[in-house]
């Protein structure tokens, strides 16, 4: 909705103006939709694969499997857009991958962590690695697209949705299509659910913005700074008490950003003068 009114109002507020851009970008353009339906797909699959992970996995194990997406970005941003990545951007790649996972098992206790004799460690191992993958790939085809055309970020917006919308109903009537049919769609939203709903709408939004100007890798590294950011608030308002592996974490995330960030020195070519004789 948030992208329909931008472009509403991109067209000067005109109804019909509205429509045609919309029918122009949709359903005479089948193609710009079935490229985009391919992250869509991704993000379903994923979404399943991660809940198949953490079905059969730990929660720390999980956690630490699934910080391979931020590698996994960066390859696939090296080989599908051909960015060039120093060997100090590497490391810091590394140290952030390494930091993020100390960060989110800091709180997690293996005496607490019971463990199940119905789970498949080597599925859930299996499901996060590729749900890495496909979180990596989608993300960068998605930048690709994005920077590729001269559609703007609200339109490819709409024309992402729309086959999400497709699949996501399709898999919900799947696999709770009595439940829907016995109390209605909406049964169990509550305003804290719509709440979730609409952080989520406006955060994805925000990301595109960020994939748009910027591109995924610096996106990980916000994302990064935003889990160490809700340790730091679940500690002042909340019953969470900072540990020396949280600590040690939040070092290696800093410390990756400023490794990232600090400019590459280029060598200067020294022109040679030839002096007339």
């Amino acid at each position: 909705m948030a992208c329909n009114g931008v472009v509403f109002f991109q067209q000067n507020a005109s109804l019909s103006a509205y429509t045609t851009e919309i029918y122009d970008n949709t359903w005479m353009a089948p193609y710009e939709i079935l490229k985009v339906s391919v992250p869509s797909f991704l993000y379903v699959v994923q979404n399943n694969l991660l809940y198949l992970a953490l079905s059969n996995l730990d929660a720390a194990t999980y956690q630490v499997c699934y910080q391979l997406k931020i590698l996994t970005t960066a390859l696939f941003s090296a080989t599908m857009l051909q960015r060039k990545f120093s060997k100090s951007k590497w490391l810091a790649l590394v140290i952030l991958t390494v930091g993020v996972a100390i960060v989110q098992t800091s709180g997690n206790s293996a005496d607490k962590v019971e463990a199940d004799t119905d789970q498949n460690r080597t599925l859930g191992l299996c499901a996060i690695l590729f749900a890495a993958c496909t979180s990596g790939f989608s993300g960068v085809y998605f930048e690709k697209i994005l920077k590729g055309s001269s559609t703007s970020l609200w339109v490819r917006n709409i024309q992402m949705g729309i086959p999400s919308m497709v699949i996501s109903l399709l898999t919900v009537y799947i696999q709770d299509g009595r439940i829907v049919a016995e109390k209605g769609f909406f049964v169990g939203y509550s305003p804290l659910v719509w709440t979730v709903v609409v952080i989520q709408a406006v955060g994805g939004l925000i990301v595109a913005v960020v994939v748009k100007y910027a591109d995924n890798v610096l996106k990980t590294f916000a994302s990064s700074f935003g889990i160490v950011i809700s340790c730091i608030v679940s500690a002042i308002f909340f019953d969470f008490h900072p540990n020396f592996g949280f600590l040690c974490g939040s070092s290696l995330v800093v410390l990756s950003t400023v490794l990232y960030s600090k400019p590459e020195k280029r060598q200067r070519r020294r022109l040679k003068t030839v002096l007339p004789k």
